[in-house]
């Protein structure tokens, strides 16, 4: 996180803190903050065009995304719960991702690689490190399709 300063029109100094700082693959910078576009306030909107103009100068990509979708947040929050490395577990992994070679049912493919209360920590984890793949757009459930084939 980083925060941004700078004076309004009156001399007052104004501050923000970006939601998101993240580096892309090519080696680029993206900014995001998060705002339902029609809670966006006109002193939210110098922040965000002050934000864009500091990001310009740096090379950076700038974005104000609206609301989340609700089921997305809830997944992504549910799979953040098994992000400690306890859940990395190489063997699990491994069966999984045999198992997911096609696509299947989590729950059905977590029974296939043993026991469904050890495997699904590591099945979680695997979704949340985007090794195996599901639809993050609909609720996780025992039939939610899971592969290990990244999908477009």
């Amino acid at each position: 996180m980083f925060w941004l300063f700078g004076a309004n029109e009156q001399g007052k100094v104004r501050s923000h803190a970006p939601d998101y700082f993240a580096r892309l693959a090519d080696g680029g910078a993206r900014v995001v903050d998060f705002r339902p576009l029609e809670r966006i306030k006109p002193k939210d909107a110098v922040k965000f065009a002050r934000t864009r103009t500091a990001c310009e100068q740096f090379g950076w990509d700038d974005r104000v995304v609206g609301a989340l979708d609700a089921i997305l947040v809830r997944n992504v929050r549910w799979l953040a719960g098994y992000r400690h490395p306890r859940h990395d577990l190489p063997a699990v992994a491994a069966a999984l991702r045999q198992v997911f070679a096609e696509p299947g049912g989590l729950l059905a493919g977590a029974e296939a690689a043993g026991d469904p209360i050890a495997v699904l920590p590591a099945l979680f984890h695997l979704l949340r490190r985007r090794i195996l793949h599901t639809d993050l757009s609909t609720p996780l459930h025992p039939d939610a399709v899971v592969t290990s084939a990244v999908t477009g």
